[in-house]
């Protein structure tokens, strides 16, 4: 572009040419200063307006920042009444686990002191409002208590479970061979030897000679000897001043102070000491007393065998 200009006062001209790079660097400093002074006069009208209260200012300068603190409170009234619905759901959930805690806890011999949930919630709905951020956090920290102490019944419920579990697998129930009962039941009867009534304290399983011996539940081995009437006799201490007693065996597989799972191998079947043939004789002590052992094996019908090692 070729621009000329004309001195009048002095009867002059100057000429010289501008190229694209020019007239762009010239219209960048035209739109500088019209931002520039468009700013100044913004400024300078809500400054005016300010401080003479003008009304339309008023309702100009907070429109912006009204308008994103609606769009924000929008956004965490729309997330909060999602948790609180979430929240809600959480709370049955909870009225549902505690009901099933106490049922628990009532098949595991536990009394429990505070009230009992029902089954389900609901009702009318009346005076329904919003939930605030307080009640959402006040809602939010019962169910955390609720959580804990749920939590502590559990781990109490486990514990009680696991202990009689434990005595449980103590009680001597399970059948100490394969075989059925068919030799001389727990009571009075007549005596091979003498042929005088005599009290057999015990249950007689016979078998053939080497057959397996089976521990009728877990514990401690505390007698394992060759005695004159017994023969080779084994004894294992269940706890709770049970302990079972295995006679006249060929050979005993254990030793004093071995710990037996119910249902191992502890000897094999024999005919030693005060015996006429082959047979296990199987007895069960309670406080020092003969109890008859087809009480407890009796309770062992009907549930699996512990024996895992045969």
């Amino acid at each position: 572009m070729h621009v000329i200009i004309t001195d009048t006062r002095f009867r002059s001209t100057r000429s010289f040419e501008l190229g694209i790079k020019g007239l762009f660097a010239i219209a960048m400093c035209v739109a500088v200063v019209a931002i520039a002074g468009a700013m100044a006069a913004y400024h300078a009208l809500v400054k005016a307006g300010t401080l003479n209260n003008w009304p339309i200012v008023g309702q100009i300068i907070p429109q912006v920042p009204n308008e994103n603190a609606e769009s924000h409170n929008r956004y965490l009234r729309e997330n909060l009444d999602v948790m609180a619905t979430r929240l809600g759901e959480l709370q049955a959930r909870m009225v549902q686990l505690d009901s099933l805690g106490l049922r628990v806890a009532e098949l595991a011999g536990m009394d429990v002191s505070f009230a009992k949930p029902g089954p389900g919630a609901g009702g009318a709905l009346v005076s329904a409002r919003a939930l605030s951020v307080d009640d959402f956090s006040q809602a939010l920290s019962s169910l955390q208590v609720e959580a804990n102490s749920g939590e502590d019944l559990l781990t109490v419920l486990e514990s009680r479970l696991l202990d009689q579990k434990l005595q449980q697998a103590m009680i001597p129930t399970t059948r100490p061979v394969d075989s059925e009962l068919t030799g001389s039941r727990f009571g009075r009867r007549v005596d091979p030897f003498t042929g005088a009534s005599a009290m057999h304290t015990g249950l007689d399983f016979p078998g053939p000679k080497g057959a397996p011996i089976y521990a009728a539940a877990g514990g401690v081995v505390v007698t394992a000897l060759r005695h004159a009437e017994y023969g080779n006799m084994v004894e294992i201490d269940h706890g709770n001043d049970i302990v079972t007693r295995y006679a006249h065996t060929s050979r005993m597989l254990v030793k004093v102070g071995d710990l037996i799972k119910g249902g191992q191998k502890i000897g094999l079947i024999g005919s030693t000491g005060r015996s006429t043939g082959p047979h296990l004789h199987f007895e069960v002590w309670v406080s020092g007393r003969y109890k008859d052992p087809a009480k407890f094996l009796a309770m062992g019908r009907d549930s699996p065998k512990l024996a895992t090692s045969r």
